[in-house]
């Protein structure tokens, strides 16, 4: 009979969301209009707290994003054809990279809000 109890050691998944989004979509794109441009992060996976995007620490941006901001962000799909979707997404931390191959930059947690069908509308 197999064992199918959890050992100390074995992995599960801790995170709170759940990791369709970064199987739907492959970037964000929303804008500040204090800054008056448009940008673009590819959605990454590396966040202990779950979904994330990485922003080069010198980027003049964190300077205009604050945990506990709510932006409507245009999230375009993995496939191409999909049609691109706005939702609503809180920050949920800013945290620096340290060490490793994202050294130099700030990942920035994301939480999915409300998603809402806003496809004629433009950002």
């Amino acid at each position: 009979m197999k064992d199918n109890s959890q050992k100390p050691n074995d992995f599960f998944e801790k995170r709170v969301e759940p990791r369709t989004i970064i199987e739907q979509y492959y970037s964000v794109q929303f804008s500040i209009e204090e800054v008056g441009s448009v940008y673009q992060f590819i959605l990454q996976d590396i966040s202990p707290g779950g979904l994330c995007i990485l922003i080069k620490e010198d980027s003049v941006i964190l300077n205009y994003l604050k945990i506990g901001d709510v932006l409507r962000m245009k999230y375009y799909p993995i496939e191409l054809l999909s049609q691109t979707d706005f939702i609503k997404t809180e920050i949920r931390h800013i945290t620096k990279k340290k060490t490793g191959r994202f050294r130099g930059y700030l990942a920035v947690g994301l939480k999915i809000l409300e998603k809402k069908d806003f496809s004629m509308e433009i950002i």
